[in-house]
């Protein structure tokens, strides 16, 4: 204790440096590129008409719910039976047809109804469009 300088912990002479961790992690994310799989139609199961036929059947059942469940509720809390759920009746199945109209043209529910234009995703090109 009569030593006036700071004792240091000896150095491991296996610490790892940043270049090495860096080093490493290049290696694992390249490896993990590498075996992950394409995305490509090829890759993809196809999707089968009763996957469709009920997604479908789901997209506008729901909606339309939805629909009459708010018309019903806003018509007991004004009092205006039945003229708010009929309009939210309708509401609720253009909806729903607007859904499945956008799960058909390959929109999905992407921000401002734009394609998703990933290679091999099967959507529409814009510029195979007959314009003539």
């Amino acid at each position: 204790m009569s030593d006036d300088s700071p004792e240091k912990p000896p150095e491991r002479p296996s610490e790892p440096t940043m270049d090495m961790l860096d080093k490493r992690l290049r290696e694992a994310r390249g490896r993990a590129q590498e075996s992950a799989p394409k995305k490509s139609d090829k890759n993809q199961p196809p999707g089968s008409a009763l996957g469709l036929a009920m997604r479908v059947g789901v997209e506008l059942v729901s909606a339309l719910a939805i629909g009459v469940a708010i018309g019903w509720l806003l018509d007991r809390w004004l009092g205006t039976r039945p003229w708010l759920m009929l309009v939210f009746i309708f509401l609720g199945g253009a909806a729903g047809i607007l859904n499945v109209y956008r799960m058909a043209s390959g929109f999905g529910y992407a921000v401002g109804y734009q394609n998703d234009d990933t290679p091999g995703d099967g959507s529409r090109d814009d510029d195979t469009r007959n314009e003539g």
